[in-house]
């Protein structure tokens, strides 16, 4: 009887993971695309019961968040991480772009924010790069 191969993972030890925190489906897999070309190892949770259930489960160099989630939103997400003492960097990627929501984003000690609708993937691609250079 054959015996199954186990799968072997293609990542390099110093490959930085990024957690995509995103319920548009379509943005997260080009931010997914667009950051693995880059070198980037990438998750994909698309609410914040599973973001939060992620970074339990697993290390990461960086965290792209959305604000506006079903379920458990960015903010209580923000808030629950920090909770635990999380010291991972979060850029927010949100469609409000209020200064209140900026501030209030400001709060949990985020690297940047971006709204979505004003921010072109490449220069979230260059933020993330920036931040784990």
């Amino acid at each position: 009887m054959p015996t199954k191969k186990k799968k072997t993972s293609t990542k390099s030890s110093t490959q930085k993971r990024i957690l995509i925190v995103e319920d548009e489906h379509p943005l997260a897999h080009a931010l997914e695309l667009k950051l693995r070309s880059h070198g980037f190892d990438t998750m994909i949770a698309s609410n914040g019961k599973e973001g939060l259930e992620a970074v339990a489960a697993g290390k990461f160099n960086l965290i792209l968040l959305d604000l506006i989630l079903p379920g458990l939103d960015g903010f209580a997400f923000l808030e629950q991480l920090r909770r635990k003492n999380k010291k991972i960097q979060v850029i927010v990627l949100s469609n409000l772009g209020q200064e209140e929501d900026k501030e209030r984003a400001a709060k949990f000690d985020i690297a940047e924010y971006h709204v979505k609708a004003n921010t072109p993937l490449s220069a979230i691609v260059e933020s993330v790069t920036s931040f784990l250079k």
